[in-house]
């Protein structure tokens, strides 16, 4: 078998963490992080749900496992739901990366994935693409190093308290995966397998999140039959640092279908 064949069966590392009789929750980062991102998440919600925190492909502790593509990431998460979660089903978490990833799922496996909550995802055109291909790899090489670090923190709104947590999490990532998980995302589309998905889909945004993201969550909550979306006032990107308290409470209602938390605002229509 070839190398890279090995490497790609590589299973994804996770931390369990709650009781095994509650709903599972599976949680999906954002590129350039890890699980870590969720631990304050983890301690607000892992007495009441059953939590698998993964590492994707090229991150954390999945580092040796390379990223390949959005699709082959899409399966080895199925894989885990079907080998971790009590009953083989698993709600969904996830945030920027980790969004797109359940949004397919939700799209693909409904079977799998009864509700799924996706955060801070873009599917529409970037104006100039090419632009921000070339952008990508300019940064690639400089993903680890403090400067670039501090910057994208202060992008996505990371608290500083978080920082070191952030940029050692940021080291662990594979070379080269920022640029295989840009190519995926650049030209990322509704998947056209949401339209017949039985998923309860919550597109969520931050008020202070980019435009296309904003102005994608009106497609995404019409793409599911049972979608729907809300825009967090105040945040950014990485508002489940920003609000904590405020993202746990987000997550509880929509796994147990239980009424959102009135802060939060439908946005206008596309």
């Amino acid at each position: 078998m070839p190398p890279a064949d090995i490497l790609r069966r590589v299973t994804l590392s996770l931390h369990e963490a709650g009781p095994a009789d509650r709903p599972t929750v599976v949680l999906l980062h954002g590129v350039g992080t890890s699980g870590w991102m969720w631990r304050r998440l983890v301690e607000a919600v892992g007495g009441d749900l059953h939590l698998l925190v993964v590492d994707l492909p090229g991150h954390g502790d999945s580092a040796a496992r390379p990223w390949v593509s959005l699709d082959d990431t899409v399966a080895a998460v199925a894989e885990v739901i079907g080998d971790r979660a009590p009953d083989g089903r698993a709600h969904l978490v996830g945030l920027s990366l980790g969004g797109y990833v359940a949004t397919e799922l939700a799209a693909r496996h409904p079977d799998l994935v009864p509700t799924a909550l996706v955060s801070g995802v873009n599917v529409l055109p970037f104006p100039r693409p090419r632009l921000v291909r070339a952008a990508g790899r300019l940064m690639s090489p400089l993903m680890a190093t403090t400067p670039l670090l501090r910057a994208n923190a202060r992008a996505l709104g990371v608290p500083p308290e978080d920082f070191d947590g952030y940029a050692t999490a940021a080291r662990t990532m594979a070379p080269g995966t920022f640029l295989r998980v840009g190519a995926d995302l650049v030209e990322y589309r509704v998947p056209e397998a949401a339209a017949t998905s039985s998923s309860r889909v919550l597109a969520v945004a931050g008020e202070r999140e980019q435009e296309l993201i904003r102005r994608s969550l009106p497609i995404l909550s019409t793409a599911f039959p049972r979608g729907a979306a809300r825009l967090v006032p105040g945040v950014g990107h990485a508002w489940n640092g920003e609000q904590p308290a405020l993202f746990a409470e987000v997550v509880r209602a929509h796994v147990t279908d239980g009424e959102l938390p009135a802060a939060l605002r439908e946005p206008q229509a596309a």
